[in-house]
């Protein structure tokens, strides 16, 4: 285990810096072929941020371990809402768009919830994957659509203004992330065997914190400029792509294998997570991040408590 474990944490900081280049650099070449700045925030951000979770997907599903791209992607969704965004919102509150509630939210749910009734046969399979990416498309089309009626912030604060930096950015991202997905894989493989945990939960527990890397440097950074519908945004769209892109990705290249008990748990956690989002009056406070860093604490302890 030892030997995996350089292997891994290598994997993980490709996957934490070729993230926050491949985020800055596509957002910079947004932004330069003059995309429109909503659009390049409901879309390209999230995009961009979800990038190593998408390298893990296709190296998983390439060498046939299809239940870690599942684990990191559902265990990202969790990260996401529960670590990164709780850990935001101590620091302070944060105003919630309705546009937001109405579309990322709704999406957030509802992705989740079909998962759930698509893998209660025991197998996440090719067919499966076709309804996730029909549900993604849909959603896709309403944030290009709202997008196009409002303005953000999202390549003044994430993206290089020089097209020249901001395609050197996104092509170094997208080379460490590709070494990122291979090395990730390999290593968690690895080292899951020999604590004798399965794929899945090496993927939910530890590969998910590594690949939410991106989202949580967005966040932090949205925050400290007083974006907030970047930050929010960025982590719901983030999950939006998780479960209705990469996971269908990893299941087209190879259907995945479903342990109902793990799965259950990580998808349950996410959805009550993403309930307790909901926002009372226009705004999240810190009882609310703490309540979410709660959550997030819970749901690990409940995976590693079922291989106890």
């Amino acid at each position: 285990m030892l030997d995996d474990l350089p292997i891994l944490l290598l994997g993980l900081a490709c996957a934490g810096g070729g993230g926050e280049l491949f985020v800055r650099g596509a957002v910079g070449i947004a932004e330069s072929a003059r995309v429109p700045p909503g659009i390049v925030g409901a879309t390209v951000a999230a995009f961009a941020t979800s990038s190593p979770e998408l390298a893990v997907a296709i190296s998983s599903g390439l060498s046939g371990r299809s239940e870690l791209a599942l684990g990191d992607a559902l265990g990202s969704n969790v990260v996401n809402v529960g670590l990164v965004l709780g850990l935001a919102l101590l620091v302070g509150p944060m105003r919630v768009a309705g546009g937001v509630v109405r579309r990322d939210i709704a999406a957030a749910l509802a992705i989740p919830i079909a998962t759930v009734a698509l893998v209660a046969d025991g197998r996440l399979s090719r067919l499966d994957a076709v309804v996730l990416l029909v549900l993604f498309a849909v959603w896709l089309a309403a944030s290009l659509d709202e997008a196009r009626r409002e303005r953000s912030a999202a390549g003044e604060v994430l993206g290089e203004h020089s097209p020249v930096r901001a395609a050197l950015a996104g092509a170094a991202g997208l080379v460490l992330l590709v070494a990122a997905g291979r090395l990730i894989v390999s290593g968690a493989s690895s080292i899951g065997a020999d604590l004798g945990l399965d794929t899945f939960v090496i993927g939910v527990v530890l590969v998910a914190v590594g690949t939410s890397v991106p989202e949580l440097a967005t966040t932090v950074v949205a925050r400290l400029r007083g974006h907030d519908e970047v930050g929010l945004g960025t982590i719901l769209g983030s999950n939006v792509f998780n479960g209705a892109l990469i996971v269908p990705v990893a299941a087209l290249l190879s259907p995945v294998p479903i342990d109902r008990d793990e799965v259950a748990t990580s998808l349950g956690f996410g959805i009550a997570l993403v309930v307790c989002v909901l926002p009372l009056g226009g705004m999240l406070g810190r009882g609310r991040g703490a309540l979410l860093v709660c959550g997030y604490a819970a749901s690990v302890a409940a995976l590693l408590l079922m291989h106890a």
